[in-house]
């Protein structure tokens, strides 16, 4: 039998609970609903790391943060280190890449054979975490409060050029991909885009899709339900000391609104092409993003915390093998997707994965199995902690531990904005402890600090040494504008019958 298609598009900061597709009354997701309609939906999927660079480098290869040393967004993600780009390789598929990816290091295709544009951050050092001085900004490399205070319209910016540029080149590849040619394998494309991160502005098609008087503020904020951490990444983002208006929030939410239905509007062209040139259903299409978006919620921003709104992530597959209307209440992760592109991949016959991976196969629930899995773990080694923070989310509850602040626990099910603290609660002493002794012996906290801590230091000397270094490992895409279009060594009927997709 054929092996499927597989297409993966990637948003950036995208929590599901901002998303019609996840039942927002307000945000338009149609092309998000429209691809769950005719799959499945899992509704506790989570990151495993809730930054952008650890998220992606964890996803990629299968493996926890800690397993590869993605500690951060300074981290570099090592060229030995196997990813799905490579199995699926050895699976005979070929390989693209479009948009972001935050690879660190030299090597920037880590198995994809071809990348069609530039990441949108540095390859290099320059957001390397410091632990010694824990609870200092970063400066301009930091989320800040003027991503909040500058929400709005806008006809450009930095993120909207990009991320225009990843969706053209994705959606041409996708048509190149249709055109007559030789190579005949299968094709995994990764669509990366960097919306709906911050800043949160937008084109005014998308701004005035949304009324300013419609926009929900966040949850209100209680005493109680503020922990030493968010206290740090309130610090970090300037909440405690500048601060933001209500409006300023409105405005940043209405932003954040609008910049998800224009990445849903490019999952919608990219399936529209699938589509048009009879490949839909013979395509696996997978939305994803690498960690989610607080959104003022307890008066913070931005990610960094194992709170619902910044680890949750949207994860919604349709395709060959996949019931239509399905949802899927079991925990899991980004972890999990490798194992699962592999499922889909294989024929049965490839054994390709030579290390242990950190996550397990969702195919069969994906495809109406059941499993009865119901669990995923994170961690969390960057900025705004001088500490790792680990996170177990099992059935209903999630247990968060960092040595230097109190536990955290909570029933995810009956409490779903987490705003009761259960692990002091004598009647789930007996829970929080046996999440504390499992903590305890899956990660030796100390000594996952201290190869932190060694990786800061070496990073932050070569960061101090190549400070000259405007490039460093940037990756620039290469194009032969030779063979591109009409030349002298091809007739007009040559280019046609290469280039010509006839209308269905």
């Amino acid at each position: 039998m054929k092996k499927p298609n597989i297409l993966v598009v990637m948003a950036d900061q995208l929590a599901p609970h901002f998303t019609g597709a996840y039942g927002h009354p307000l945000v338009r997701t149609p092309a998000m609903e429209a691809l769950a309609e005719r799959g499945v939906r899992f509704d506790a999927a989570y990151c495993s790391s809730p930054l952008c660079a650890p998220s992606r480098f964890s996803m990629m290869s299968g493996r926890l943060a800690s397993e590869i040393s993605a500690f951060d967004n300074g981290a570099e993600f090592s060229a030995s280190v196997p990813t799905m780009a490579h199995y699926l390789r050895l699976c005979g598929y070929r390989t693209t890449l479009s948009g972001k990816m935050h690879f660190v290091g030299p090597d920037q295709l880590h198995g994809f054979e071809e990348r069609l544009t530039t990441d949108v951050y540095p390859s290099d050092f320059a957001w390397t975490a410091n632990w010694g001085a824990a609870t200092e900004r970063l400066g301009k490399w930091f989320n800040n409060r003027e991503s909040i205070t500058g929400a709005g319209p806008v006809l450009t910016n930095f993120q909207i050029d990009y991320d225009d540029e990843v969706g053209f080149a994705a959606e041409r590849r996708l048509y190149d991909l249709a055109r007559p040619h030789s190579d005949d394998r299968p094709f995994f494309l990764v669509a990366s885009f960097t919306h709906p991160h911050d800043p949160y502005e937008a084109r005014p098609e998308w701004w005035n899709l949304y009324d300013p008087d419609d926009i929900d503020p966040p949850d209100p904020i209680r005493d109680g339900d503020v922990d030493p951490h968010t206290l740090r990444i309130r610090h970090g983002i300037q909440a405690d000391e500048v601060g933001f208006t209500e409006t300023e929030c409105r405005n940043a939410r209405h932003g954040y609104y609008a910049a998800t239905s224009y990445f849903d509007s490019w999952l919608g062209r990219l399936v529209n092409v699938l589509s048009e040139t009879g490949r839909l259903f013979e395509t696996v299409v997978i939305v994803i993003s690498d960690h989610g978006d607080m959104l003022g919620d307890r008066g913070v921003f931005f990610k960094m915390s194992f709170f619902e709104r910044s680890t949750r992530v949207p994860l919604i597959m349709a395709g060959p093998g996949i019931p239509a209307g399905t949802t899927v209440a079991n925990s899991c992760s980004l972890l999990d997707l490798l194992p699962t592109l592999l499922d889909i991949a294989s024929d049965g016959s490839e054994t390709v994965v030579d290390s242990p991976l950190s996550g397990r196969s969702l195919w069969e629930l994906a495809s109406g199995g059941a499993d009865d899995v119901d669990e995923t773990v994170g961690e969390y080694m960057a900025v705004m902690t001088s500490h790792p923070i680990f996170m177990i989310r099992r059935g209903r509850h999630k247990y968060i531990h960092c040595d230097s602040d109190p536990p955290l626990l909570y029933d995810v099910e009956a409490d779903p904005l987490e705003r009761t603290n259960l692990a002091s609660d004598p009647a789930h002493a007996p829970l929080a402890e046996a999440f504390a002794a499992e903590t305890a012996q899956r990660w030796d906290s100390d000594a996952v600090r201290e190869r932190v801590l060694a990786s800061q230091r070496s990073r932050n000397t070569i960061r101090a040494a190549m400070a000259a270094n405007t490039h460093g490992w940037d990756y620039r895409p290469e194009r032969d504008a030779a063979t591109a279009y009409v030349r002298d060594h091809m007739t007009y009927a040559q280019i046609g019958a290469r280039s010509r997709i006839s209308a269905r």
